[in-house]
């Protein structure tokens, strides 16, 4: 993997995409310095339509809420979290579609969705494309307007697979969507030529490391800022909290925790794949008799007994080694591959981050291996136990109950 190449990238892409983004805004009459009126029906002489209406009198109220920095960076972060997943499952063959979103079959940058489409083909396996819509594009050539509209089409398609990861988008961030998407130099193309086709086929790791890449200028301005003495504010604390965990270190972290319990009660030559696993040290007898109590406590275990939690799993680099040490585990176990995916997503892993940006790519990193094991796991409409932390808003400290109404369970807060 060449991760200098994915750091140019992802660094450029936030720069370009913040760009292209806040451009867009200004074409609404809305910049970091004026907003022009709320409910407007047309701005710098260009007359609005109800969508676009709509869209940006939410813009506007989003910005008065969060402030047009966050906005702006939000956006422009949505759409690359887009780009990027769905370039991985392309290059991957994940895609539920009969056509490449960004690429020709020789990798060269000339979507084959947008061809197909333009030769009115619409046997994409794309659903609720609306031929009125594309005629209308075509008779006016309008290739970058067509392009853009398979793919909004194809992110809140793919909600019906990946609800974690694309959720639908019909507000403000359309409004926003970044234009000339089909130019040399776009933020696309730079994604096709500058990241090399196997490094997408490399691990699923590589949507962390272009995550935090992305995030580097801005922990750069946060750690800027704490040497100043200002306070850093929960929008920036995930860039300046994150650090994407060396793989090796992860393989030693899993290999000799989640592999340990296992071996120690079922005696086993998976273990012969483990580069990190530490055999136990010789100890003495009474500490031995006392190993031996616990290995035959463990012995007890299913696969399906073992609960493994990252707390703070950013992408989800430490839950997708854990995924590859279980299948390993429920495969010696004498489990199928497809019952064993399900299990290990029921049943085994956990996850926690304060950042939904992270939870959204841990999501996206989990299915995906899940993928990579029983190739029709999408349409078994099976959710992985990963959750966003959210703020909790107290204004006493007076007991309250939390009930959620999925797991039909009630959490005693005091």
């Amino acid at each position: 993997m060449n991760k200098n190449a994915i750091k140019k990238y992802a660094i450029w892409a936030r720069t370009e995409l913040i760009k292209k983004v806040s451009e867009k805004a200004e074409q609404y009459g809305v910049s970091e310095n004026e907003i022009l009126g709320l409910e407007n029906d047309s701005v710098k002489g260009k007359i609005l339509n109800s969508d676009e209406i709509d869209q940006r009198n939410k813009l506007i109220i989003k910005i008065k809420n969060d402030g047009y920095t966050n906005v702006i960076e939000e956006v422009a972060y949505t759409w690359f979290n887009r780009f990027i997943a769905l370039r991985f499952m392309e290059v991957n063959n994940y895609l539920p579609y009969d056509y490449k979103i960004f690429t020709d079959s020789y990798n060269n940058f000339k979507p084959q969705i947008l061809t197909e489409t333009m030769n009115l083909n619409f046997d994409s396996g794309l659903k609720n494309l609306k031929e009125e819509s594309v005629f209308e594009f075509i008779e006016s050539n309008d290739k970058e307007g067509l392009y853009k509209y398979l793919l909004i089409k194809i992110c809140n398609d793919m909600g019906n697979y990946l609800p974690g990861m694309f959720t639908r988008i019909s507000d403000y961030k359309t409004l926003l969507f970044p234009e000339n998407l089909l130019r040399s130099g776009s933020v696309l193309e730079q994604m096709i030529n500058l990241i090399d086709e196997n490094d997408w086929k490399d691990a699923v790791q590589i949507i962390g490391w272009l995550y935090q890449y992305y995030n580097s200028e801005l922990k750069a301005e946060v750690d800027l800022d704490v040497k100043k003495g200002i306070k850093v504010t929960k929008e920036k604390l995930p860039a300046k909290t994150q650090l994407f965990t060396p793989d090796w270190i992860v393989k030693y972290m899993v290999e000799n925790s989640l592999g340990r319990l296992w071996i120690e009660g079922h005696p086993s030559n998976i273990k012969d794949n483990w580069k990190y696993y530490v055999d136990e040290a010789k100890q003495e007898e009474q500490v031995e008799e006392q190993l031996r109590k616990i290995r035959q406590d463990y012995s007890k275990l299913e696969p399906k007994d073992i609960k493994i939690i990252d707390p703070c799993m950013g992408s989800g680099h430490i839950l997708v080694y854990a995924f590859d040490v279980l299948m390993q585990i429920y495969t010696d176990y004498g489990y199928r591959a497809r019952d064993a995916v399900k299990s290990i997503i029921e049943n085994n892993i956990y996850g926690l981050d304060i950042d939904e940006r992270a939870t959204q790519l841990a999501y996206f990193a989990i299915m995906m291996k899940a993928i990579e094991y029983d190739s029709r796991f999408l349409k078994r409409k099976i959710k992985p136990n990963l959750y966003e932390i959210k703020e909790a808003k107290i204004n006493n400290l007076e007991d309250f109950d939390i009930l959620d109404e999925e797991k039909k369970c009630c959490f005693k807060i005091i």
